[in-house]
């Protein structure tokens, strides 16, 4: 399954409340609670923390990729989230993210995870299409955009 067909706008937080990574990391995982993604929130919120202790998973150009193996799920789970004033994320090249895709992926499944994190890559290429997603002002553009690019 393609990350773009995960992506309904129930998963997507537009625009994000928190002004923390771990802030960030905790909003998102609550909308894939409220969404029925998945059950509890604390035991998500403490794989993604440990995957992120090991280094940061702020990438370059405002874009940030928290991910973790977690029992939590059994298939590849999204959610997307969207800071249009940017939060410190401790990327790469220190400057803030905007566009933060959360993935959760079944241990044992590198399959999928290491799919969707390609495919966010060929989807960001484009600082305009991330500045039309940044601008975007309802969860349902993004997923129209997403899904037409």
């Amino acid at each position: 399954m393609l990350l773009i067909d995960l992506i309904e706008s129930d998963i997507i937080r537009l625009p994000l409340v928190s002004t923390t990574k771990s802030g960030i990391i905790r909003e998102l995982v609550e909308v894939l609670k409220a969404s029925g993604r998945i059950s509890e929130v604390q035991p998500v919120y403490d794989a993604l923390m440990v995957r992120e202790d090991k280094g940061s998973t702020g990438l370059e150009r405002g874009i940030a990729v928290p991910h973790a193996r977690t029992e939590a799920v059994k298939n590849l789970t999204v959610a997307l989230g969207i800071s249009p004033g940017g939060v410190n994320f401790d990327a790469l090249d220190g400057k803030p993210s905007h566009l933060f895709f959360l993935i959760l992926a079944a241990p044992g499944q590198s399959g999928p995870h290491i799919e969707a994190l390609a495919e966010i890559a060929r989807l960001t290429r484009s600082q305009g299409f991330c500045d039309m997603l940044i601008n975007a002002t309802s969860p349902e553009e993004v997923v129209r955009l997403i899904k037409e690019e």
